[in-house]
């Protein structure tokens, strides 16, 4: 069964006042000193072994996505909550499909930026016990080469695909063609010109029965998030004292956010939360208000050094 929701404790270490602002931040991010050095002493001190990250749209939005309701184009004339729902796909699954080919489009053609980069090396790190709970459903920390054991996309993946005839259990992920069909091509995907109906015969099939329609492998509204993704994260969080959780882009006023910050509170974990607006709610916390893209890797840099595009992600110890 998932965990329950647990009573906030008072933490033993007190929020941090915004005092003089650290000359190391980028220029369009401003850290108080204090919160950035008192966050680097946690993460040097042998209290930080474990490390949960729970990261949402506001990451994703560095790289240049729109948020899942800002699609842009034809897609401005829907609500994308309509369309994302298994009633849309049994009434018209070729809109619904347009609409995903939309999304793997846009989300192809974006790349990881610093912050998944971050994650995908603290993946890799020897010493540290690590996992990352993705709501997003674009990729991109995949592609980051974050290591896939230790990487839970709770809503799923617009890569993957899974039949939808009852009798056959067929799943495919990591398929990134564009299109992914001939029916799906699209020249242009930021017109405005309303798209021709597509037939279902013509929609991606499953290639194991021949019956069924094929459809994202995603969470849809309606629909109950995977056990086996709320078991791992359990199990990580039950099996494991977690001495430190990242809330990267997204709300904690968010489930499961909400729930996993207090129990790893009960715990006696920190956390640290990386948002582009500060968290008035939240008093026993490091908050690191900014472009995540660029906080986070000023914040993490004791155990990761200094991050570029170009640094490679391979298996290593922590920075000393």
């Amino acid at each position: 069964m998932p965990l329950s929701e647990h009573h906030d404790e008072d933490s033993n270490e007190s929020p941090i006042n915004s005092e003089d602002l650290t000359e190391s931040a980028p220029s369009s991010t401003l850290i108080p000193v204090s919160t950035l050095e008192s966050f680097h002493n946690f993460l040097r001190s042998p209290n930080c072994k474990t490390i949960l990250a729970l990261v949402g749209a506001g990451l994703s939005a560095s790289s240049g996505l729109s948020t899942f309701r800002g699609s842009g184009g034809l897609w401005k004339q829907y609500n994308a909550i309509d369309l994302a729902t298994p009633d849309a796909f049994l009434d018209d699954p070729g809109l619904v499909w347009q609409f995903y080919a939309y999304r793997r489009h846009k989300a192809l053609q974006a790349q990881p930026n610093l912050g998944h980069y971050v994650l995908a090396k603290l993946s890799k790190l020897a010493d540290i016990n690590f996992l990352t709970i993705t709501q997003n459903v674009d990729g991109l920390s995949q592609r980051s080469h974050h290591v896939p054991e230790k990487l839970l996309e709770f809503h799923g993946s617009l890569f993957g695909m899974r039949c939808t005839n009852f009798s056959c259990s067929y799943e495919e992920q990591n398929n990134y063609n564009d299109p992914l069909c001939e029916a799906l091509r699209v020249d242009n995907f930021d017109q405005t010109d309303a798209l021709p109906f597509l037939d279902e015969q013509d929609l991606p099939h499953c290639p194991a029965c021949k019956v069924g329609l094929l459809r994202p492998a995603v969470v849809w509204f309606g629909e109950s998030l995977p056990l086996q993704m709320i078991d791992k994260a359990d199990e990580f969080i039950v099996q494991n004292k977690v001495d430190l959780m990242l809330v990267i882009g997204t709300s904690r006023a968010v489930w499961p956010a909400a729930s996993y910050v207090d129990i790893i509170r009960n715990q006696g974990g920190k956390v640290a939360i990386f948002n582009t607006e500060p968290d008035d709610d939240e008093k026993d916390c490091w908050q690191f208000i900014g472009d995540s893209a660029e906080t986070l890797p000023l914040a993490m840099e004791p155990l990761i050094g200094k991050l570029s595009p170009n640094t490679s992600i391979s298996n290593t110890s922590r920075t000393t």
